[in-house]
């Protein structure tokens, strides 16, 4: 008969690994649901039991010392282990998939595309978080994710799905023909959560495309990118967007690109947990946008 395994209390455990991988009790407090000072009594009493110290305390900030780091990695594999059997074990039966992306992109592509999702994996129930907050995958509350940005998220695995292309468009009631239009059209704009000197904003585009022209009161921003591609369909003037999210209003003529140039945007990339890659949900997911931009007009897939 086996010795009883004596082990400091799972809170306790718990709060540790958060802590150790944020080095901070605010986030690890955030995660877990409880107060930061919830978390300083977990630490303590873990250090009590151990006998050692885990972290050393400094002004808004924790640094792990030599015995945290020993521990922290067998407590990080341990608990997603521990994640990665229970969502199996949860898995077999509902086979629900998690899916985050961009808001405008959930709105403008995901959306008219479930259908096809549902016909190719029937037993798959997949769930849509749309928001423009980068998510903690290793929270597990989200199983595959859509990034759009260079492609610089370590930890993660990463894999790129296409570059995006901006171009101006608009309705074709707006019977605008040559660029020289624009000087006496309202222009469109969003607001860019980030910018930068690369961003396919109009002011690159207007000089790109050698026109002069200065903000105008008729000039419109918006917020949010759908809201700017709903007031281009509407008509109420033209606006500079990203060719994969007007990609069906192009097919369908409620929206047209009357000239060029296009501006490059940045890449879409598909990421997940490296050790998720060979989940049957992460896999269904990986082949429905492949199979989905293979079959989009006028949409290249990155290589």
């Amino acid at each position: 008969m086996t010795d009883r395994r004596h082990l400091p209390s799972l809170s306790a455990l718990q709060a540790f690994e958060a802590a150790a991988r944020h080095l901070s009790v605010k986030r690890a407090a955030e995660e877990l649901a409880v107060t930061p000072t919830a978390v300083s009594h977990q630490l303590r009493r873990l250090e009590l039991d151990l006998g050692v110290r885990l972290f050393h305390r400094r002004p808004r900030q924790l640094l792990i010392t030599e015995e945290g780091q020993r521990l922290y990695p067998v407590l990080r594999d341990g608990f997603d282990a521990f994640a990665k059997a229970i969502r199996s074990l949860a898995r077999s039966e509902r086979k629900a998939i998690v899916l985050s992306a961009t808001q405008a992109f959930a709105a403008r592509w995901l959306l008219p595309r479930m259908a096809q999702f549902r016909a190719r994996f029937p037993d798959f129930t997949l769930h849509l978080h749309a928001s423009d907050d980068v998510v903690d995958l290793r929270a597990r509350e989200v199983d595959v994710a859509i990034r759009y940005g260079h492609g610089n998220y370590p930890g993660l695995a990463v894999e790129s799905l296409f570059a995006d292309t901006f171009f101006p468009v608009c309705s074709p009631a707006l019977k605008v023909r040559k660029p020289a239009d624009l000087r006496a059209r309202p222009l469109l704009h969003f607001e860019w959560r980030r910018t930068g000197p690369k961003t396919p904003t109009w002011g690159r585009w207007l000089k790109k495309a050698g026109i002069e022209r200065k903000d105008t009161p008729s000039d419109v921003v918006f917020s949010e990118e759908s809201h700017a591609i709903a007031a281009a369909i509407a008509g109420h003037g033209v606006a500079l967007l990203s060719s994969l999210l007007v990609q069906d209003e192009l097919t369908r003529g409620t929206l047209i690109r009357p000239f060029g140039p296009s501006l490059p945007g940045f890449h879409y990339h598909l990421v997940h947990l490296p050790e998720t890659a060979s989940e049957a949900g992460v896999v269904a997911i990986r082949t429905w946008l492949r199979e989905e931009l293979a079959g989009a007009h006028g949409v290249r897939p990155s290589v």
